[in-house]
C-alpha cells in the first residue's frame, strides 16, 4: 500500500494525486488550462467593459448628431447623419457596430480635434505615463519603507510621526497641493520648472518617436531638452508620488503589523537572527505579493486620476483631454477614454497576476 503520509503530505503541496498500484503518481495539471481560464476571464471581464461603455454613450444627455451638424443644421442634414451613425436601427444591432469598430480599433473621429480619437490618446497618454510612472517609483519608494518602520516602531514616536505624515499626504486636495507646490518651488525659489513639459523654448525641437519626452531628448542627444523636461517632471511627480505614498505606507503597515505577530518571526528571533533579517528577509518576503496588488492599484489610479494635477500644471496629457472632451461633449473620445481606463486596469491586474508566480513560488 501507498504510505498515507507520503499521500497526504503530496496532496498538502497542493500536488494532484492518485494511487496506480503502491505508488502515489503525481499527476501533472499542465499550464495550459489555467492560461485557458485566464484568458476566458479577461474576455469575459473585456465584454462587460464594452457593454458599459455603449450603455454611458446612449445614456448621457448629449446628442451626438447634433454635437457634430450643430445647432443651426436643417432637419434634413440631421436625418442623414442620424442615419449614417445608425442611431435610426435597433440597440443590439448598433451594439454590434460598436464591437466591429472596436475590433478594428476604429473609435470615430474627436469633434475637439477633427482627428481620429486613436491617434489623439496615443498622442497624449505617453505624458501620462511618464508622469504616474516617476510618481508611483517615489510613492512606493518612500511608502514601503516608512510602512515597514511604522511596524516595527508601533506606537512609538516613529510611527506617530509617520502616520500625520501618511493622514497629511492623504487629506490635503491634490489641486491644492499643486499650486502650494508651484507658488513655493517655482515662483519662490526657482527650484523647479512651472507649467507644461518643457520650457517653452525647446518645444519643437526634440522628434516625436515614442512620446514619451525623457527618451526622445535622450534618443536625440538634445541634453538640454532632457534637463528641462525632468525640471518641469520632478514637481507634480512628487506631489503625486506623496500622495499615492500615504495609501501604500498605511497598507504596507498594516501587512507588517500581521506578519510580524506570527509566530515564525518570534523564533527567528529567539534563534539570534537579527532584526534586519528578521523584518526584511522574512516578514517583509511574506507580504510582496500584496504589496505588488497595491501598488498596481495605485499606479492606476495615478493613471486615471492624474486630471487635476494636469490641470493645475497645464500637462499636456491623458487627463486634461478626459477633462476638455467630458466638457465639450464629444462622446467618441469619452467612451474610448472609459474604454481605455478599464483596459488599464485590467492589463495591470494580469501583470500582477504575472508578478506573483516570481514572489509565490505556491502560485506556480
Amino acid at each position: 500500500m501507498v504510505p498515507i503520509i507520503q499521500l497526504e503530505g503530496a496532496r498538502r503541496r497542493g500536488a494532484p494525486c492518485t494511487i496506480e498500484g503502491r505508488r502515489c503518481v503525481l499527476r501533472n495539471p499542465g499550464w495550459l488550462s489555467p492560461l485557458l481560464r485566464q484568458a476566458g476571464t479577461i474576455l469575459v471581464t473585456l465584454l462587460g467593459l464594452l457593454v458599459l461603455t455603449f450603455v454611458i454613450g446612449r445614456l448621457m444627455p448629449v446628442d451626438p448628431v447634433r454635437a457634430i451638424v450643430g445647432e443651426e443644421a436643417t432637419r434634413e442634414v440631421y436625418e442623414h447623419v442620424y442615419q449614417q451613425l445608425g442611431l435610426d436601427r435597433p440597440l443590439w444591432q448598433q451594439f454590434l457596430m460598436y464591437l466591429r469598430d472596436v475590433a478594428s480599433l476604429d473609435f470615430g473621429t474627436s469633434l475637439r480635434t477633427g482627428q481620429p480619437v486613436l491617434q489623439d490618446i496615443l498622442h497624449v497618454l505617453p505624458a501620462t505615463i511618464e508622469l504616474a510612472t516617476f510618481a508611483i517609483v517615489i510613492g512606493a519608494g518612500l511608502g514601503i519603507p516608512l510602512g515597514v518602520i511604522a511596524a516595527v516602531k508601533k506606537d512609538r514616536w516613529q510611527d506617530h510621526a509617520i502616520r500625520v505624515f501618511s493622514l497629511t499626504g492623504h487629506s490635503m486636495p491634490i489641486f491644492w497641493t499643486g499650486m502650494i507646490g508651484l507658488l513655493v518651488f517655482y515662483a519662490a525659489l526657482g527650484w523647479v520648472g512651472g507649467a507644461g513639459r518643457m520650457d517653452q523654448f525647446y518645444i519643437g525641437l526634440v522628434p516625436d518617436v515614442t512620446g514619451f519626452l525623457l527618451i526622445d531628448s535622450a534618443l536625440a542627444g538634445e541634453w538640454d531638452v532632457f534637463r528641462s523636461a525632468v525640471n518641469h517632471l520632478i514637481l507634480p511627480a512628487s506631489l503625486l508620488g506623496y500622495s499615492s505614498s500615504a495609501y501604500i505606507c498605511r497598507m504596507t503597515r498594516s501587512f507588517m503589523l500581521d506578519q510580524i505577530g506570527q509566530e515564525y518571526v518570534t523564533t527567528a528571533r529567539v534563534k539570534g537572527l537579527s532584526e534586519r533579517r528578521t523584518i526584511w528577509g522574512h516578514a517583509f518576503g511574506n507580504i510582496r505579493v500584496q504589496l505588488v496588488t497595491i501598488v498596481a492599484l495605485a499606479y492606476g489610479a495615478l493613471l486615471e486620476g492624474a486630471v487635476l494635477i494636469e490641470t493645475v500644471f497645464a500637462w499636456p496629457g491623458f487627463g486634461q483631454y478626459l477633462t476638455s472632451v467630458l466638457r465639450m461633449g464629444d462622446m467618441n473620445a469619452l467612451m474610448t477614454c472609459v474604454l481605455l481606463v478599464g483596459v488599464i486596469f485590467i492589463a495591470l491586474n494580469l501583470i500582477s497576476d504575472l508578478l506573483y508566480r516570481v514572489f509565490d513560488p505556491r502560485t506556480r
